[in-house]
């Protein structure tokens, strides 16, 4: 028997349908069964047209994936967002945080600094900012992975491959961060105070103001800075962030937004790498994890500035956007390198390698988009049409170093190692790349229930000048990336879909007849369902994903590359794939009652049959939920989470024994609580304890043989102040 739509709004038969979801939720193989409703086109509209008020979802339309300005339910993707009210309910400070709380995607520590993300068994490397597109190198790292969540709305993730809009890449996600816009009429401030573990405090400010009596002219102002210490011996962290934004709208169909944004993060004692893992005996080492390498004038600074300007013009039931996006990130660096394999009583037997070094790296887009509404067949389609040119000049220089003290006993390891003395600063890297593409994506209506999206992108990539030494030249031009998806609606809470996208990513190898090969592609299938409850308050999402990169460049036996002494020609192949399925929960069960509930699950393989990728884990689980209580409790509001993943490890050689070796992290479990309370309208104090149990675990296992432990447990206090 179908529910009617009346009953499901019925507090008793809401109240059930939230708990079997719920407790579906806590399953990674459960799914709870969808109820079914039948509803007039009328009654359609009006649920599309309703204001949903969950604080984990949205309606939002949104241009991540397609440019087409699409809901999360109407695109063809798996697609997640990280609300702006479950950054502050969970204290997501970072980037890496918000990836490690998201659906679908995973981080993974390389040294204090630095963090990689991955999703589907790929390494991530496409980003954007306001839905243009922006390309980071954790490897060499500027501050990437640390960018600030004080200066955004939210985060929106598009898994599988993303080449529509955002070009070159990885078929494993693009992370797109929505900037907090000057949005309102009236003048508004937040202003938020914390004080955490190792002596840790922040304080927040975002006010936003009318700059004119009719609010046609608007500012925004965020104000951001964090000073503490860390669970590594020595450490310190200082952050310092700034924002403004000003919306003015020139005319009634109008609008100029202008803005700028700079961080500061200026660590000290950081650390470069991990610990080693084996003593020289070959045994494992057993650090505690308060254990550093770094020296008390280790280093990693970084600069990030970012310069915009969009302009926004609506007409006729068309919009066109105009943007220029400036991003600069640099670092400066003086870190030391600690590697071997220490005797186990005496702590002998590490070395040390020295490095100062600085890395500026400067890109800008300039990008149009024109989308709207067209009549066809009797039928309403929507069309998006775009082009970006992106350029990006990165230099990286180091400077010799004439003394390296020995090491000494690393069981004593106080920092206290003397610094080299520098010399003369050398050029590493000076590389310029340049992308150019135009694409295109519509909507088509085929009938009532049945939508198909097809659309495509041309591209262009140059990437050219010195890289150690070495001159570089190459690219590939009129590239074409083809997207494809459907929907068909069965009825107005559930949608089935699939979707075929695709990636690709630039390789510098020839084969033996001197030619450089085609770009890896990306390819990713996607077949899955969608669901709303609650009028869309409620969003479900299960999807089954099969990703493979073609033309892979893989050596060509003993061949040369023509004209080239010693070198090596390569071929193309069949490169790694990933197949696996993805539940995602997210909104309100009910009033008062928010979910997050993700389960993730995937074989990557390279040609042979071969595991690849094996860091990162095969199996994420991530639940969140908070509830606010109403009655003689209201204004307290509670939640808990958990973030469980399953194993990952490494394959390869003890450094001692020199017997192969597989370095494991078992599966473990993060959980979290907050609790906050309502003092008054304005009034709020909050308490988060991450890692409650006080898990000890590796963020990382593995890379250069090395580990690096995560978080202990964490506790902070904050107070927030709204007017």
């Amino acid at each position: 028997m179908y529910a009617s739509a009346s009953a499901i709004r019925s507090p008793f038969i809401r109240r059930s349908l939230a708990t079997a979801i719920a407790c579906a939720a806590t399953s990674p193989l459960g799914f709870a069964a969808a109820e079914e409703q039948k509803t007039t086109k009328n009654e359609q509209q009006a649920i599309e047209e309703v204001v949903v008020t969950s604080r984990y979802t949205s309606n939002d339309r949104v241009d991540t994936a397609t440019g087409l300005g699409l809901s999360l339910y109407e695109t063809p993707q798996s697609v997640s967002m990280v609300t702006a009210q479950r950054i502050s309910d969970q204290n997501l400070e970072s980037l890496t945080d918000v990836v490690n709380n998201a659906a679908g995607v995973s981080a993974r520590a390389q040294d204090s600094t630095r963090h990689t993300y991955s999703a589907r068994g790929f390494a991530i490397n496409n980003y954007q900012v306001d839905g243009i597109p922006i390309y980071w190198q954790p490897g060499g790292n500027a501050g990437e992975t640390q960018s600030d969540m004080s200066l955004y709305e939210r985060v929106e993730i598009v898994r599988g491959a993303t080449g529509l809009l955002t070009g070159a890449g990885n078929p494993s996600a693009s992370i797109n961060l929505v900037r907090k816009h000057a949005d309102s009429k009236e003048f508004t401030a937040d202003l938020n105070a914390s004080a955490g573990r190792w002596n840790t405090y922040s304080a927040t400010a975002d006010v936003s103001t009318p700059l004119n009596e009719s609010g046609s002219v608007r500012g925004r102002f965020v104000s951001h800075i964090l000073d503490g210490e860390s669970f590594r011996d020595l450490a310190e962290e200082s952050k310092t962030v700034f924002y403004g934004v000003i919306d003015a709208d020139l005319t009634d169909n109008t609008l100029l937004r202008v803005g700028a944004s700079r961080q500061d993060n200026e660590p000290k004692a950081s650390t470069w790498g991990g610990l080693p893992t084996w003593h020289a005996d070959g045994s494992r080492t057993d650090w505690d994890r308060s254990k550093t390498l770094a020296a008390d004038w280790t280093t990693w600074s970084s600069t990030v500035d970012h310069l915009y300007l969009d302009l926004v013009h609506n007409f006729g039931g068309w919009t066109a956007k105009f943007s220029v996006n400036n991003n600069t990130n640099t670092s400066d660096q003086k870190l030391l390198y600690l590697s071997g394999t220490p005797d186990k009583e005496t702590g002998l037997g590490m070395s040390a390698s020295p490095r100062n070094a600085a890395t500026e790296r400067e890109q800008t887009s300039i990008s149009l988009q024109v989308s709207g509404s067209y009549a066809l067949f009797g039928r309403e389609h929507e069309l998006t049409l775009g082009a970006v040119d992106h350029s990006d000049d990165s230099i990286a220089t180091s400077r010799a170093r004439s003394d390296v003290a020995p090491v000494g006993n690393f069981n004593e390891w106080d920092g206290s190692y003397p610094e080299a003395t520098w010399g003369d600063n050398n050029v590493d890297i000076d590389q310029t790349t340049d992308q150019f593409g135009l694409y295109a994506a519509t909507r088509l209506s085929i009938t009532d229930n049945f939508k198909v999206i097809a659309g495509g992108r041309i591209a262009e990539w140059e990437q050219s000048g010195v890289s150690y030494g070495s001159t570089q030249e190459f690219g590939d031009d009129d590239i074409f990336i083809p997207y494809a998806g459907a929907l068909y609606e069965l009825n107005d809470q559930h949608t089935l879909y699939a979707s075929y996208t695709e990636i690709f990513q630039p390789q510098n190898l020839q084969d033996r007849n001197g030619d450089f090969l085609d770009p890896v592609t990306g390819k990713s299938k996607e077949v899955g369902l969608k669901s709303l409850y609650f009028d869309g308050a409620l969003q479900t999402m299960v999807s089954v994903f099969d990703i493979l990169q073609d033309d892979v460049g893989q050596p060509d036996g003993n061949f040369p590359v023509p004209g080239k002494e010693n070198s090596q020609a390569y071929y193309a192949a069949k490169g790694a794939g990933s197949q696996g399925y993805e539940l995602e929960v997210v909104g309100e069960l009910m009033p008062g009652w928010d979910l997050s509930f993700s389960y993730t699950n995937f074989d990557a393989e390279d040609a042979a049959g071969n595991a690849v990728n094996t860091s990162q884990p095969e199996e994420l689980l991530k639940l969140f939920t908070t509830y606010r209580f109403a009655d003689r409790l209201e204004g307290l509001t509670v939640a808990g989470g958990v973030n469980w993943q399953g194993r990952n490890y490494t394959d390869t050689i003890n450094a001692a024994t020199k017997a192969p070796e597989r370095l494991t992290q078992d599966a473990y479990s993060l959980v979290s609580l907050m609790a906050r309370y309502q003092f008054t309208e304005q009034l709020s104090g909050q308490l988060n304890l991450d890692n409650l149990l006080d898990e000890t675990y590796y963020s990382q296992i593995g890379f250069y043989n090395q580990v690096e432990f995560g978080e202990p447990r964490n506790i902070t206090a904050s107070v927030n102040y709204r007017f």
